[in-house]
């Protein structure tokens, strides 16, 4: 620590428990902010700002980085991001799962899955760097770091999505994921488990990972299948990254289905041995059930479906799939049919892969919401808190130090943000300051839209963007450029 009694800072955070990122012990100090940047760090009531702010003894730790979002048009539609800002987030990362808002311009509607993030007239992105400026402009209240999905470029440049592409279409998604990663995208994601990219093989994902691995991005997969076959599909997806000489990032890890409830045993010691001769990281969100879109092919009748959205029955946003198909005396599968275009909330695991997963020492904390659904999954609203308040303080599943890793410098190494993640000078005044004692996550999937309790205070650039659960107007948020963050710039 470094301390200057005689210097007079914008702001000090006095007497804080800092949560420095690292996963080491915290320790009490007081925090200077000047600008944007974390300006020095002291003893306790030792430094002089012309504002102050008395922590207390609460926790400080750096700003959570949600590092599997579907943020992209919410971002500018919606700028005040308060779902992220209100638990805590001041970064996210967008692009998952194959389905970016860019770079696109859209001549017919989206099909499904990228449905979730907008329509025809959303997607105007010809490049991925006026979907930056885009996000520049909007102003929004946290920091957005992003992807390039490959159903968007396949559905840009493939003639016949039921197929592989062919070598000039390969070409052409490889020149607009090259402008992207120039622009100052972090990385390329596929998702091959949706109709759009189910047809490609792995050659294609390979020529595509290999071009963000050589500007430096990483390669983050929803694997091809997460039930019965997901061995092979977690060896796919490495495979990738090893031809690729990529990083690989395996998202929302699970076992879905009851036939593959217990079976992370398998695929966390599948990732251990393959990360050995590869980086392999992954990441989690803190519940037991998923959400993506309604499609009859991914109903069993067996596990609870609740619909999320609904484009010909929007009054059915919130109830069980079952409770509607009784209501209209058909089978489920015939009432997810009449409902799409949909979405839907799908609890399809069990507690205890669940902790597992969470556990394992590469996972990191993602709470992959849908921001444009009707009832989404409270995943959305309480990812973070849950993580912090349920699993760390109340089930003990790992101390606080840890937790604020998984949700800070793990996700910023792992994506090359050099300048967030932790709390050190000269990094970047993102921070959050919160109780341990309190903070919980309140959202449900009853009441779904609730702010976390807990949470006193969060910084982005330095800027107070929210203070007791209330957003104070400051929005300082930008889109973090590969370069800019990997230089520290």
């Amino acid at each position: 620590m470094s301390a200057d009694d005689t210097t007079q800072h914008d702001l000090v955070i006095a007497d804080a428990l800092v949560f420095d990122g690292s996963g080491g012990p915290a320790y009490r100090a007081d925090v200077a902010i000047d600008g944007e940047r974390i300006a020095a760090i002291g003893a306790p009531h030792t430094l002089r700002g012309r504002a102050l702010e008395d922590a207390q003894g609460l926790a400080l730790a750096p700003g959570f980085i949600d590092v599997h979002t579907h943020d992209d048009r919410a971002v500018l539609d919606d700028p005040g991001v308060f779902n992220k800002l209100s638990q805590g987030v001041t970064t996210v990362i967008a692009g998952n799962c194959g389905i970016s808002l860019a770079p696109w311009r859209a001549d017919r509607d989206p099909p499904a899955p990228l449905s979730l993030i907008g329509r025809r007239q959303d997607f105007r992105f010809e490049r991925f760097a006026d979907y930056l400026d885009a996000v520049d402009a909007a102003r929004p209240a946290v920091n957005v770091a992003a992807m390039v999905g490959h159903s968007t470029l396949r559905i840009a440049e493939v003639a016949d999505l039921e197929r592989g592409a062919d070598d000039a279409e390969i070409e052409r998604m490889r020149a607009h994921l090259r402008e992207a990663m120039r622009a100052g995208a972090i990385g390329f994601s596929s998702g091959l488990f949706y109709k759009p990219s189910q047809a490609a093989p792995n050659s294609e994902v390979i020529a595509l990972a290999a071009e963000s691995g050589a500007h430096g991005g990483v390669y983050a997969s929803h694997i091809r299948n997460e039930y019965d076959g997901v061995l092979d599909a977690l060896d796919e997806a490495i495979d990738a990254g090893v031809a690729a000489r990529t990083p690989v990032i395996l998202s929302h890890h699970k076992c879905a289905g009851p036939a593959n409830w217990g079976r992370t045993v398998e695929t966390l010691a599948r990732i251990d041995q393959r990360r050995r001769r590869h980086w392999v990281g992954l990441d989690a969100y803190p519940y037991t059930a998923g959400s993506t879109v309604l499609d009859p092919d991914y109903v069993d009748g067996v596990i609870r479906i609740m619909v999320s959205w609904s484009h010909p029955h929007p009054e059915h946003a919130g109830r069980d799939l079952s409770d509607i198909a009784a209501d209209w005396n058909v089978d489920q599968k015939e009432a997810a049919r009449r409902l799409y275009p949909a979405g839907a909330v799908y609890f399809q695991m069990r507690e205890d892969d669940v902790r597992r997963v969470l556990s394992h020492d590469r996972t990191m904390i993602g709470s992959d919401g849908l921001p444009h659904d009707a009832h989404p999954h409270p995943r959305l609203w309480g990812a973070f808190p849950r993580v912090l308040g349920h699993y760390c303080r109340d089930e003990g599943l790992f101390h606080l130090a840890e937790a604020i890793r998984r949700m800070t410098s793990l996700s910023a190494d792992t994506f090359g943000l050099k300048r967030r993640g932790r709390i050190a000078v000269g990094l970047a005044a993102d921070l959050v300051l919160f109780d341990p004692a309190t903070i919980a996550d309140r959202a449900s999937f009853a009441e779904p839209k609730q702010a976390a309790a807990g949470i006193r205070a969060v910084w982005v650039a330095g800027a107070c963007a929210l203070r007791d659960a209330q957003a104070t107007g400051e929005r300082r948020g930008r889109a973090l450029r590969r370069e800019e963050e990997r230089h520290g710039h």
